[in-house]
């Protein structure tokens, strides 16, 4: 067994003592203070072609991913295992007064033995076993535990029938920047170096599934991540008059009604199921205050998935979001007619229907009606709406929707549904290939040989249920599911653009190996040591020995 525990404490506090707030400078120093840290270990003193300091690609932040990779010498073999963690947080403003201490894990621990803290903190911080920080567990202790093993064979590589390759990559927390732009240096290793990726293994955060959950987990596989977007349309009125317009606030309300913690959208697959979605933003597009309803509303939501696929998703999502209008009119005519009785006015009907489109479809209408003046036009508003950098992709794409409605003919309310934002592609592990059948082997190996060693149950399943980066390594979407994220994202090619080929001709099997711990993102984000800083060194050997030696 590896004596790791305190090499890997120490790794994990020098990283975490580095500020790397996602999209501020933070990110740029720890790249830097890594490869520095890398670059001092003798075999990269002797071997500096094996160690990259890369800039992320097509992005308006400099920021800069860390890669490195030994050599083994044990055999000729080329199969090569890729250790990957990010290197960025999210932010310390949740530490209130602790906020100059969140990033110095000593320090922190010492202040909040003065704080009150629930119960089960209360008894971590006494423990002597818990270490307190942004980013100890979220994610630097896993990228603590992969350079503790690129140190480690960098002394050994007469132990490695094989490679490994670290990335350690930036903006995890935010766009994936990071390890979509080192896909490409992946790639051009590969064929420099004959590489033959077989697997993957993430180091990224475990934390019990339920109050009471023991377990410590190990992933196969990723959850997908999608963010389902609706522009939504009324029809406009002074709020004197309110029964002769329609809210397009009234009809969001109903859709999120409809789709909030609906188990109808929840995935499941191997006998793991999502979570159902949540809304993430809810809001009309008036620019101002008026006495007249919003032209607009604009919602959009997270949704996970195991198996469907972004165009199984978008056919899903058009059958609740006309389920909601329909509901939303009928709920309107309703109250219309309950109102005309109490107030003697007169009730005149109203033609609308519940009408639901892609953004696909209206812009392939569009384009049928206006040819080469609409995509003019719209290329042109894209380009001057580029120069605005503080819209976000959501936003981005929601103005871009709301320009091309102002040239539909048929201007009744209507919702129009798009993708705003990344795709997290989902990843399936069912040993279907070679490659897959090997790493699920080796893991099962692992865990059973070091299970004796720790006193909680290991736990493997199928589907990491949290978004990460995982996902960029492998692909299980076929090119239609592909298809319905970049025909239905209005900023595709502009605002936003993934080279999901860069993904597919990786395609190398991935597994989670992270840190056990509670509270991530939060002011009491915590890790315990024994299992961070020593099982998942220890198992993340064991699979790379039984992969690459046998």
């Amino acid at each position: 067994m590896l004596q790791c525990r305190e090499d890997v404490l120490t790794f994990t506090k020098q990283l975490v003592n580095i500020e790397s707030i996602v999209n501020t400078s933070g990110e740029k120093a720890i790249a830097q203070s890594l490869y520095s840290m890398i670059s001092s270990m003798p075999y990269f003193s002797q071997n500096p072609s094996q160690l990259v300091l890369e800039q992320t690609l097509n992005d308006d932040q400099e920021r800069y991913n860390v890669l490195a990779f030994v050599k083994g010498t044990k055999g000729n073999s080329n199969r090569t295992v890729i250790l990957m963690g990010h290197i960025d947080t999210v932010g310390i403003d949740d530490f209130n007064h602790l906020k100059d201490q969140a990033c110095f894990p000593d320090e922190l621990m010492e202040s909040l033995k003065t704080e009150q803290l629930p119960d089960a903190a209360k008894e971590h911080l006494d423990s002597g076993d818990w270490l307190f920080g942004r980013g100890v567990l979220d994610m630097k202790s896993g990228v603590a535990s992969h350079l503790y093993l690129l140190n480690y064979y960098s002394q050994r590589p007469e132990e490695l029938e094989g490679n490994i390759v670290l990335l350690s990559e930036c903006d995890e927390e935010d766009s994936s920047h990071g390890v979509l732009s080192a896909l490409k240096t992946l790639k051009r290793w590969r064929s420099e170096h004959g590489f033959d990726y077989v697997a993957a293994i993430n180091a990224d955060f475990v934390s019990p599934r339920y109050e009471g959950d023991e377990n410590r987990y190990i992933y196969k596989g990723t959850v997908g991540k999608l963010l389902p977007s609706f522009f939504i349309t009324g029809a406009e009125t002074h709020v004197g008059s309110a029964f002769e317009g329609l809210d397009p606030n009234f009809i969001a309300a109903e859709l999120t009604r409809q789709i909030n913690y609906n188990p109808e959208l929840c995935n499941e697959a191997f006998g793991e199921t999502t979570v159902p979605p949540v809304s993430l933003k809810q809001t009309d597009l008036k620019p101002s205050y008026t006495v007249q309803t919003a032209l607009a509303a604009y919602v959009y939501y997270n949704f996970f998935i195991h198996s469907w696929s972004p165009k199984d998703v978008l056919e899903k999502l058009r059958e609740q979001a006309t389920i909601a209008f329909t509901n939303a009119l009928t709920s309107f005519e309703e109250r219309y007619k309950q109102y005309s009785t109490i107030s003697g006015e007169p009730y005149v009907q109203h033609p609308w229907k519940p009408r639901v489109m892609t953004y696909e479809e209206m812009e392939q209408l569009l384009i049928d009606e206006n040819g080469e003046t609409f995509t003019a036009h719209m290329s042109q508003f894209k380009e001057k709406l580029l120069k605005n950098t503080e819209l976000d992709t959501r936003m981005f794409a929601a103005k871009v929707v709301e320009e091309a409605w102002k040239w539909m003919k048929d201007k009744n309310p209507a919702i129009v549904l798009f993708y705003s934002s990344l795709y997290s592609p989902r990843i399936e592990l069912t040993g279907k290939t070679t490659d897959e059948l090997a790493l699920i082997t080796s893991l099962d190996e692992a865990v059973e040989e070091f299970q004796p060693y720790y006193p909680y149950p290991i736990v493997t399943r199928n589907f990491f249920p949290y978004i990460s980066d995982m996902s960029f390594v492998a692909l299980s979407d076929d090119e239609a599911g592909i298809s319905a994220v970049s025909n239905n994202n209005p900023g595709w090619g502009t605002k936003h653009f993934v080279e999901y080929q860069d993904i597919r001709d990786i395609n190398v099997p991935v597994i989670n190996i992270g840190p056990y711990g509670l509270d991530a993102h939060k002011k009491l984000e915590r890790l315990e040591m024994t299992y961070s800083f020593e099982v998942v060194p220890n198992l993340t050997h064991l699979v790379i020995q039984k992969l690459l030696n046998n």
